[in-house]
C-alpha cells in the first residue's frame, strides 16, 4: 500500500475506543428520550460549532450567530464577504454530508471528493474547486515563512486519491474511528487541491463516521475540537508528515490523537446536553407561568444562552404570520425576558438576564480527561494490592 497504512493498535487505544463508544450511547440515548425540538437545538449548534471550527483553523472566523445564519439561510449580522462566503460553502458541502449519511447506494469515489471540493470553493474559482492541483504544493508557516510540508509530485495525485477510495469502500477489520482518522490523515498528506485541502480532510473523516450510523454525523464530528486545539493538531500532522509524503512513517500518534479528540469532543456533547436539559426546563417552565405560548419556548432557550435572533427566523420556524411573530416577541420584551435592538429590517433580539443568568447558573465547567490517562490510571488502581481488611 503507498498510502499510509493503518497502524497496530494497543490495548490502551482499544479501551479508549470503548471509552467513546459508551459515550455516543449515552449520548444517543439521551437525544432519543428527549423532546425533538430540544435535540433539534442541539443538533442545529453541533453543526454549526463543526464548520465554525473547521474554519477557524483556516484563519475564517466566525460568530455562532453566523454559523447559525447560514444554517437557517439568514443573511449574516457580523461576517465579512470573504468569510460569510467560505462559510456558506462549508455548510453546502457538510449539507450534503449529512445527506449521504442516508444514501443506502452510497460509495467513495474520486469524483465524490472534486463536487464536495467545488461546494466548499465555488465562490472562488481562482482555487480551481472541484480540479486536481496541477503542479507542486506547499504548505508555510505564515509567521517564520518557511515550508514546513510539501505534497507529492501532482502527477501522483490520482492514482493515490484512487487508492484512497479504494481502502475507504473496502471491507476492514479496524474500528470506523480509525478508518476516519486515516481517511483524514491521507486526504491532508495528498492534498490533492490548490486550496482547502485542511476543510475537505476534515470533512472526508466526518463523511466516514457518518457511515456508521452510530448517532448523527453532527455527533460523530471532531471538527469543533481541532478548532479549540489547532496548534496541537498542526503539530501531530507535522510529526507524523515529517515535512513531505512519507507513507512509510507511522501513523500510531495520529490515531490516539484522533481517538483522544473523541473522546473528549464526545465528553463535551454529553455534558452540553445535560445542561441544555437545565436550561430547557427552567425557561420552558417560566415562560409556561408567564403564560406564552409553546412556540415561544425555543427562542427563549436559545435566547439564554447568549444567540441573537430575528423575527423571520421565529416566524418560519414556528409557521405563523408576521403579526402573530411580532405579537409574540412584543410580549416577550414587555416581561422582560428579551432586549430588542436595531430598527424595522435590522431589528434583532437577545436574551435579558432574566434568560441568560438561567444558563449561566447551570453552566459547568472543567476539560474533559486525557482518556489515556484515564485508562492508565484505572489499570494501576486495579493492579494494586489491597491491604488485609481493606
Amino acid at each position: 500500500m503507498s498510502i499510509y497504512p493503518p497502524p497496530k493498535l494497543l490495548p490502551e487505544d482499544d479501551a479508549v475506543i470503548e471509552l467513546i463508544i459508551e459515550q455516543k450511547q449515552q449520548l444517543k440515548y439521551h437525544i432519543s428520550n428527549t423532546p425533538q425540538r430540544w435535540s433539534g437545538l442541539l443538533r442545529r449548534n453541533s453543526m454549526a460549532r463543526a464548520i465554525q471550527g473547521s474554519n477557524s483553523i483556516e484563519g475564517y472566523h466566525a460568530t455562532m450567530d453566523d454559523v447559525v445564519a447560514a444554517i437557517e439561510d439568514e443573511e449574516p449580522m457580523d461576517a465579512n464577504t470573504e468569510t460569510w462566503r467560505e462559510i456558506l460553502g462549508y455548510r453546502n458541502a457538510m449539507t450534503y454530508v449529512l445527506q449521504l449519511s442516508e444514501d443506502v447506494h452510497f460509495e467513495f469515489h474520486p469524483q465524490l471528493l472534486r463536487s464536495l471540493h467545488f461546494m466548499m470553493l465555488q465562490h472562488s474559482l481562482k482555487k480551481m474547486p472541484g480540479r486536481w492541483r496541477p503542479g507542486d504544493i506547499y504548505v508555510v508557516n505564515e509567521a517564520t515563512e518557511e515550508r514546513v510540508y510539501e505534497g507529492p509530485d501532482a502527477v501522483l495525485v490520482p492514482a493515490l486519491i484512487q487508492e484512497l477510495v479504494t481502502y475507504l469502500n473496502s471491507p476492514s477489520d479496524c474500528h470506523v474511528i480509525v478508518k476516519a482518522a486515516m481517511a483524514h490523515l491521507n486526504f491532508t498528506m495528498i492534498h490533492p487541491f490548490k486550496d482547502g485541502n485542511g476543510r475537505m480532510a476534515r470533512a472526508l473523516q466526518t463523511l466516514v463516521l457518518s457511515r456508521e450510523g452510530t448517532v448523527s454525523p453532527v455527533f460523530s464530528s471532531i471538527e469543533e475540537w481541532l478548532g479549540r486545539n489547532t496548534q496541537p493538531y498542526y503539530d501531530i500532522l507535522a510529526k507524523v508528515g515529517g515535512g513531505a509524503w512519507h507513507p512509510e512513517h507511522d501513523a500510531h500518534p495520529w490515531v490516539q490523537f484522533c481517538l483522544t479528540a473523541h473522546f473528549q469532543q464526545a465528553h463535551t456533547l454529553v455534558k452540553r446536553n445535560n445542561w441544555l436539559a437545565k436550561v430547557y426546563g427552567e425557561v420552558t417552565a417560566k415562560a409556561s407561568a408567564l403564560g406564552l405560548p409553546d412556540r415561544a419556548e425555543l427562542t427563549l432557550v436559545d435566547a439564554s444562552f447568549g444567540h441573537r435572533l430575528r423575527a423571520g427566523r421565529y416566524r418560519e420556524e414556528n409557521d405563523i404570520s408576521d403579526v402573530v411573530a411580532s405579537r409574540d416577541l412584543r410580549k416577550m420584551c414587555e416581561l422582560g425576558l428579551l432586549i430588542p435592538h436595531g430598527e424595522k429590517r435590522g431589528r434583532y433580539y437577545t436574551g435579558a438576564p432574566a434568560l441568560t443568568g438561567i444558563a449561566a447558573k447551570h453552566k459547568v465547567g472543567g476539560r474533559a480527561e486525557d482518556p489515556y490517562d484515564l485508562i492508565r490510571s484505572r489499570a494501576s488502581a486495579e493492579a494494586s494490592p489491597l491491604l488485609p481488611g481493606i
